[in-house]
C-alpha cells in the first residue's frame, strides 16, 4: 500500500463528513485512511461507517491526549509506505494524489507538504482567514506558498513522511502547539529531506471566527519561543515580524498604509471588497495575536496545557 491517510479529529462529524466525501471521489486509490476519535463526544463513528464500502477506512478510538498524540496511535497501525496526515478541516481537490505521485516519482524526499487555498465556498470570514494565513503581506510567503524555499518545514494540515522515517525519529513530541513544526525541525536536523509540492494543494477551511483564530495565532506565538528554546538558532527575522508591527503600529501610523495594502491585495485576489475589509481584520487579529502570544510565551518555562478545542485547528 502506498499511502496512509491520517486524520485527527475532536468533535467535528461535520469536517470529517467533508473530508472523506472528497477523498472517495478521488481516482488514485492506492490508500488507507485511519480516523483517529481523540476523546470526542460527539462522535464522528457513523459517518466513518458511511465510507465502509468506498473506502478502506478504519475508525480508531482513544483517550483525549491531542492531535500529535492521535496521529502516533494511528502511524503504529498505519501500513502504507508513506503516511499523509491532515487536519479534519480540509478538504481534498480532484488530481490531489496524482501531484504528489508525479513528484514523487521524479523525487525522493523523506518528507514533503503542499499549500493550501481558500475555496469558492468558504464564508466570507473562512476567506479573509485563509489570505491572513497564506498571504506575503502577513506570513512572508513561509506557510508553503513559495516555489523558492531555502528549507521546507511541511505543517501538519498537508503533510506527508516516510513510515520508517516518522517511527525512527519517534513521531511527534506532546507539545500542545507547534508539534507539526517541531517534528518538521527533527526530521531535518536528522539528516532527512524535506520539499514543497506547491501542485500538491488543498483547501483549508480553519477557524470560522475572529475569537477562535485569535486563539490560535496567539498560541501559535508561544509556540515559536517553545520550538526557539527546543531548537536554538531557528528563529527568523520574518518570525519577528508580527511582533514589531504591534510595537510599531502604537507610535506611528505606518499601520493604515498597510491596511490599504491588505485590503487591495485580498480584494483583487478574492474579487470582493466585502473579504478585503475582513481580511484587514484577520491580518490584525493574526500579527496582534502572534505578537502577544510570542511575548506570553517568553515568560512561560513550559508550553501552557491548551483547551483541545484551541488546539484542534
Amino acid at each position: 500500500m502506498k499511502y496512509s491517510l491520517i486524520i485527527p479529529v475532536y468533535n467535528r462529524p461535520d469536517e470529517v463528513s467533508e473530508l472523506l466525501a472528497s477523498i472517495a471521489s478521488q481516482s488514485f486509490r492506492d490508500f488507507e485512511v485511519l480516523v483517529v476519535e481523540d476523546g470526542s463526544s460527539v462522535k464522528c463513528e457513523d459517518i466513518v461507517n458511511q465510507y465502509a464500502e468506498k473506502l478502506d477506512i478504519k475508525y480508531l478510538f482513544k483517550e483525549n491526549g491531542g492531535p500529535a498524540m492521535a496521529r502516533n496511535y494511528a502511524a503504529e497501525r498505519a501500513e502504507g509506505e508513506y503516511l499523509l496526515i491532515l487536519d479534519s478541516d480540509t478538504v481534498l481537490p480532484e488530481g490531489y494524489f496524482e501531484a504528489i505521485e508525479n513528484y514523487l516519482a521524479a523525487n525522493a524526499p523523506d518528507a514533503f507538504g503542499g499549500p493550501d487555498r481558500g475555496g469558492d465556498d468558504f464564508t466570507p470570514v473562512q476567506k479573509a482567514i485563509s489570505y491572513s494565513m497564506t498571504s506575503f503581506f502577513t506570513t512572508g510567503g513561509i506557510r508553503g506558498g513559495k516555489r523558492k524555499i531555502t528549507r521546507f518545514f511541511p505543517r501538519s494540515f498537508n503533510m506527508g513522511v516516510r513510515r520508517e522515517v516518522f517511527a525512527a525519529l519517534g513521531g511527534f513530541s506532546a507539545m500542545r502547539f507547534g508539534e507539526d513544526v517541531d517534528f518538521s525541525m527533527r526530521v531535518v536536523e536528522a539528516g532527512y529531506t524535506t520539499a514543497l509540492i506547491p501542485d500538491a494543494w488543498l483547501f483549508h477551511k480553519r477557524r470560522t471566527d475572529f475569537r477562535k483564530f485569535f486563539r490560535q495565532v496567539r498560541n501559535s506565538g508561544k509556540a515559536r519561543i517553545a520550538l526557539t528554546r527546543r531548537h536554538p538558532g531557528s528563529l527568523r527575522l520574518v518570525h519577528l515580524f508580527p511582533l514589531g508591527f504591534v510595537v510599531l503600529s502604537l507610535i506611528l501610523p505606518f499601520d493604515v498604509l498597510y491596511a490599504l495594502l491588505v485590503f487591495a491585495d485580498s480584494t483583487i485576489k478574492n474579487k470582493s471588497p466585502k473579504v478585503g475589509l475582513l481580511s484587514v481584520a484577520a491580518a490584525y487579529v493574526q500579527l496582534w495575536g502572534y505578537g502577544i502570544g510570542f511575548v506570553a510565551g517568553l515568560f512561560e518555562k513550559e508550553q501552557a496545557n491548551i483547551d483541545n478545542d484551541r488546539f484542534y485547528r
